[in-house]
């Protein structure tokens, strides 16, 4: 049962992961994820020390804040700073992440309440927290996992118009009257919340794999974006299995086999798609070349004539 529970976890966060992830990697911010990943830290520690709770509900807000402020200073650094985005999103996270290290080394050291436990996770130990539901125990996590699912898809079905223009035209949405803006920064609170969200059952590492290796793998694999979100959460449900039993085949992280089976899938992908594959387009080539030298031998055959 432990492992229906441990498999059911890691495709909820890959899910969730991916269907806000897709949208990232067309806005080509794949790495901003990363950046919340760990900018969200010092919003975790600030709810704690506020509420002195560590409930879902404080913290989720106190990390969607730093969320969006990461998002707002990466753009400001950006814009009116003309840093690069790179570079801007580097120096961002970083200084945060800081700030959140130095608050629970300060504030929250006799807590269990740490950057490891924040960042890392444990995957295989969800079925600690468990939840009476009509007389069924289930984990914490799962309950919590499936919620932001749930919102995730709620979110991408309200607003795929929005998030669908502004992700490939942002200049041609305001046009239509659309607020680019408002679509960014509520992607942004999404992530936030998604992220957060999966750190005490999976970690931030695998957080941050699954917002970007399923998304980019089925983007290899399609031009259609309602297909990109479908096989992002099959990629993710792939990438849970094969984890799983990756890890106890050899008795390791179930967290990190996950998702090095997301960048097995990718390396896939990568080579042998039909359509952006390596392999494939190397085939087109030498199709069209061969094409070329047929037309070239009968162009010669005609001069002769």
């Amino acid at each position: 049962m432990d492992a229906f529970w441990i498999i059911l976890t890691g495709t909820l966060a890959g899910a969730s992961c991916a269907l806000i992830g897709s949208f990232l990697v067309l806005r080509k911010m794949s790495m901003l994820g990363d950046a919340i990943s760990h900018a969200v830290l010092p919003g975790i520690v600030i709810a704690f020390l506020l509420t002195g709770s560590r409930s879902s509900i404080p913290m989720l807000l106190g990390a969607a804040g730093f969320g969006l402020l990461t998002a707002f200073l990466v753009e400001t650094l950006h814009r009116k700073g003309r840093l690069q985005q790179d570079a801007s999103i580097g120096v961002t996270f970083t200084w945060l992440f800081a700030i959140g290290v130095i608050l629970i080394s300060r504030y929250a050291g006799m807590v269990d309440l740490d950057q490891d436990c924040v960042l890392y996770g444990e995957i295989a130990y969800i079925t600690f927290d468990m939840v009476s539901i009509a007389g069924v125990q289930v984990p914490s996590a799962v309950l919590t996992l499936a919620g932001i699912f749930l919102l995730n898809i709620i979110f991408v079905l309200v607003g795929y118009k929005e998030l669908k223009i502004t992700a490939f035209d942002p200049s041609l949405a305001v046009s239509l009257g659309i607020s680019a803006t408002f679509w960014h920064y509520a992607l942004m609170g999404m992530v936030s919340l998604t992220t957060v969200g999966a750190f005490w059952s999976v970690g931030a590492i695998l957080v941050v794999a699954m917002l970007i290796a399923p998304s980019v793998t089925a983007w290899l694999l399609t031009d259609r974006l309602h297909q990109m979100l479908i096989y992002g959460v099959l990629l993710s449900l792939v990438s849970a299995v094969g984890g799983y039993y990756l890890a106890s085949f050899l008795d390791g992280s179930i967290a990190g086999a996950m998702a090095v089976v997301s960048g097995i899938l990718f390396a896939f992908a990568l080579f042998f798609s039909p359509t952006h594959g390596i392999l494939s387009r190397r085939i087109r080539m030498r199709r069209m070349m061969g094409r070329a030298e047929r037309g070239e031998e009968d162009l010669s055959s005609v001069q002769n004539i």
